[in-house]
């Protein structure tokens, strides 16, 4: 059997050759160090901090309640004030009626979403004149939601006046172009929209218009597609309603609802994939209780 073999001139290297020393391995000094972990540190710090300073669930103090009431330049500040206070009605903590003049007060305040809050909170407390007075103002609120939340919280009351906004809590909303313009985005059907959530885009000769949902809900249909040239108030989408807006209707129309109000309410009633199943089982109480009371 032959067996090759490497002969001792096959590894001699030659004296001519040169072999390259291997170069040191670079290493970051401690200054190098200490800023890449300080910047990995930021980057995970800030996204938590930003969410720490709006989430309305972390507890304020008594000053901060009083301070963040006051806050115009941060709309979110006097939310996250108005839910805390909310919260502790709900606990019958009496130390928040020294704010209940502020809750008045915000009933009329210029961003929609704090009149929307605001309009939830009085309803905690249906014991207080001026809250009262103040929800029946708000039925006549520009928004949809500022004024559904108003009727809800005057159930509350005893007060059936609101039953309207209620019921136009359960229909879809039609949005309108707030002018002449080329669609160039729209969003996608059975997409969800949150309050203020962007639905399409419409360019006009000097600028770029935004058209948002005025509800949280899902885009039921598109009447435009990317290229359409639309005029002011043309219909651009329908957004179907949140699924907690139409139980909470449901709810007050158990209390309120008459006998007209049932096409509204029965269709929640259907087995649809879109309607859960406890939409549709206080659909059929609330039906059951309007025809008892056969009104």
């Amino acid at each position: 059997m032959h067996v090759s073999m490497i002969t001792q001139s096959s590894i001699v290297v030659s004296e001519n050759s040169s072999v390259e020393p291997s170069k040191p391995r670079h290493r970051m000094s401690t200054r190098q160090r200490l800023l890449f972990f300080l910047t990995a540190w930021l980057i995970v710090l800030m996204p938590f901090l930003f969410w720490w300073n709006t989430w309305f669930g972390r507890q304020l103090s008594d000053k901060q309640i009083a301070a963040y009431l006051r806050d115009d330049k941060h709309a979110r500040h006097i939310q996250h004030a108005l839910v805390q206070i909310g919260e502790r009605m709900g606990r019958h903590d009496t130390a928040v009626i020294r704010w209940y003049p502020d809750l008045v007060r915000l009933s009329s305040y210029p961003v929609e979403e704090v009149r929307n809050t605001d309009a939830w909170v009085m309803g905690q407390d249906n014991t207080v004149a001026d809250f009262h007075s103040a929800l029946l103002e708000m039925l006549g609120d520009s928004s949809l939601m500022v004024r559904g939340n108003a009727a809800l919280s005057l159930v509350r009351f005893g007060d059936a006046s609101g039953r309207p906004q209620i019921l136009a809590l359960l229909q879809p909303v039609k949005v309108t172009a707030p002018g002449d313009g080329k669609v160039v985005d729209t969003g996608t059907i059975g997409a969800a929209v949150h309050q203020g959530g962007l639905i399409a885009k419409l360019q006009s000769a000097t600028e770029t218009k935004e058209v948002r949902s005025p509800i949280t809900g899902r885009i039921r249909s598109l009447a435009v597609q990317t290229g359409a040239n639309v005029s002011m108030r043309a219909e651009i989408a329908t957004i179907a309603p949140d699924t907690e807006q139409v139980w909470e209707a449901l709810r007050a129309l158990y209390v309120v609802g008459k006998m007209e109000d049932l096409p509204a309410v029965q269709a929640y009633k259907r087995e649809l994939p879109d309607i859960p199943v406890r939409v549709r089982d206080q659909a059929v109480q609330t039906e059951k209780a309007i025809r008892e009371r056969g009104k």
